[in-house]
């Protein structure tokens, strides 16, 4: 079973240039059964026979799972290493340090590997620029100087697309390109704070970034302000998609509607043997945006095409230092909804859109089912084929579940 993977990867320069670093003996338990898998600058080997040296950690889940991670479309919650250990599929024991600083090139191996559709390339006969005008906004955010990065395309109803966490507004790219949005919305874009071309503020160095439920809602209803976007749409994905239910909370009578994607009343920070959980990216032993885009890669459905959902992995590996995990304050702690407040946004007065991936481990279709439920939503679809990033991870099939909203929401 597993040498088939191996052929499959042949000689992948990114595995072969990190097993240079690397020195791990694997062990792949299946069912009371054991191969062993070897990284280390020789490459990749497997072995039936235990080998004579240390065992770094092991893997072990069913037969039929190992079988179904390798396959072309797992089901969701078996699609990638990471996304097996949050659903309880996976256990790891051993040097868990150890399983994160190679983390990367098993994913490569075990679920990157697998064949993805090709994206569609659009008619190309020279150089082209794309139809977005990027500017720096300065401004005062609860009482701090700010530069915030931010871009537009488009002319109409005001369109404000917010992020995921560790990430910046290059996500939504195709959002900006889609002539078919863009004619009858302003979409406005903007990396938050510390995140990608928003530099932290001045004396950053003395700060420890945590972003909260008061701080996300300001710096989206500055941003509004300063652009005079009057009654404009909200959409966010991931604390994204939370944001906007806590805007329709208490701005909802300045907003047109939102749409919250990967949206859910709450996220749990849980991983199997893990009592720091998420907090092992940010490790000084481990590299941490490495970490970071190899467990978002559990996050992508097997149907996205590579070059999206490589690029949406690349806007996690550039993340600052810490900044991932104090956006994750907000996800886990700070934002939780399960206080009974989502029971005050009123849907007739801002209405609330919900569309979630079915790949999603963490906002999970049956998570925002419940939301949905709760809170009277305007309309609620799960996104067949996608995961979390649907704007960047498949924009093509996702623009067809967006724009019936979009034209329900105009209308």
């Amino acid at each position: 079973m597993f040498q088939q993977l191996i052929a499959r990867v042949g000689d992948h320069p990114n595995i072969s240039w990190r097993g240079r670093f690397a020195n791990a003996c694997i062990e792949l338990r299946s069912d009371g059964d054991s191969q062993y898998l070897s990284l280390d600058e020789a490459g990749l080997s497997l072995a039936d026979a235990r080998p004579d040296r240390p065992i770094t950690f092991t893997l072990d889940t069913g037969a039929a799972d190992w079988r179904e991670l390798i396959s072309d479309e797992p089901r969701p919650g078996l699609q990638t290493l990471s996304t097996m250990r949050r659903t309880g599929r996976l256990t790891v024991s051993g040097d868990h340090v150890a399983f994160y600083q190679n983390l990367l090139p098993l994913e490569l191996l075990f679920s990157m590997s697998r064949p993805r559709p090709k994206k569609t390339a659009a008619a190309q006969t020279g150089p082209s620029i794309d139809p977005i005008i990027g500017r720096y906004l300065n401004m005062e955010i609860q009482g701090q100087p700010h530069r915030v990065y931010f871009e537009e395309a488009g002319q109409g109803i005001p369109l404000i697309c917010l992020h995921t966490a560790g990430a910046d507004g290059r996500q939504y790219r195709d959002i900006l390109n889609d002539e078919a949005i863009t004619a009858n919305y302003r979409v406005v874009v903007f990396d938050l704070p510390w995140h990608g071309k928003s530099s932290p503020p001045a004396g950053f160095q003395d700060q420890f970034y945590q972003l909260t439920t008061d701080s996300y809602v300001a710096v989206v209803m500055a941003m509004k302000e300063a652009l005079g976007l009057d009654n404009p749409v909200v959409m966010g994905c991931s604390i994204g998609g939370r944001a906007v239910l806590h805007l329709a909370l208490r701005h909802g009578r300045e907003l047109r509607a939102v749409i919250g994607l990967q949206s859910a009343l709450f996220a749990e920070n849980k991983i199997d043997g893990e009592p720091d959980g998420l907090r092992s990216i940010h490790r000084p032993d481990v590299h941490g945006p490495e970490i970071s885009g190899a467990l978002m890669m559990g996050m992508i459905a097997p149907q996205s095409n590579s070059a999206d959902a490589w690029e949406t992995l690349w806007h996690y590996m550039q993340g600052g230092p810490g900044i991932f995990m104090g956006d994750l304050n907000y996800y886990f702690t700070d934002g939780d909804m399960r206080n009974g407040l989502a029971d005050g946004i009123d849907t007739a007065e801002c209405p609330v859109h919900l569309l979630t991936g079915e790949y999603d481990t963490s906002a999970t279709p049956e998570l925002t089912q419940q939301l949905a439920d709760d809170i009277n939503a305007t309309s609620f679809q799960v996104m067949k084929d996608m995961g979390h990033f649907p704007m960047s991870e498949n924009p093509e099939t996702f623009r067809g579940y967006l724009l019936p909203v979009l034209e329900q929401i105009a209308s």
